[in-house]
């Protein structure tokens, strides 16, 4: 359940005021894929209104709410949160900490295939 949480690491993109930057519009429109150090995937899937999905690397279902704190974007999932400092707007790949404290590599893909799969 926690580990799923860990895909949200390093997820991208916000600011903490005015228009969205364009990473975050492809967020909304894309796939944030994360790769664990065994070679696992987990997929999370951002919403506008500040919803998320996700399929962790155990394909485990879950669903939250992502916020931003400063500089960060904080996803939540009942009492766990989890946050991550935004990449530049350029960056669709990059290396962070996961939940676990595992370092994940972080990619944001077009389309959505996978989200209502299940």
């Amino acid at each position: 359940m926690l580990r799923k949480l860990g895909l949200i690491g390093g997820l991208l993109l916000l600011t903490a005021a005015g228009a969205p930057p364009p990473t975050l519009e492809r967020a909304f429109t894309g796939t944030i894929v994360s790769t664990y150090p065994d070679g696992r995937t987990a997929e999370l899937w951002m919403n506008p209104s500040g919803s998320y999905t996700s399929m962790g690397r155990r394909h485990d279902r879950h669903s939250g709410r992502w916020t931003l704190k400063g500089d960060k974007v904080c996803f939540w999932r009942f009492i766990f949160s989890y946050c991550t400092r935004i990449p530049p707007d350029t960056s669709t790949s990059f290396t962070t900490r996961a939940f676990t404290g595992e370092t994940i590599h972080v990619r944001l893909v077009p389309g959505r295939a996978g989200e209502r799969a299940g």
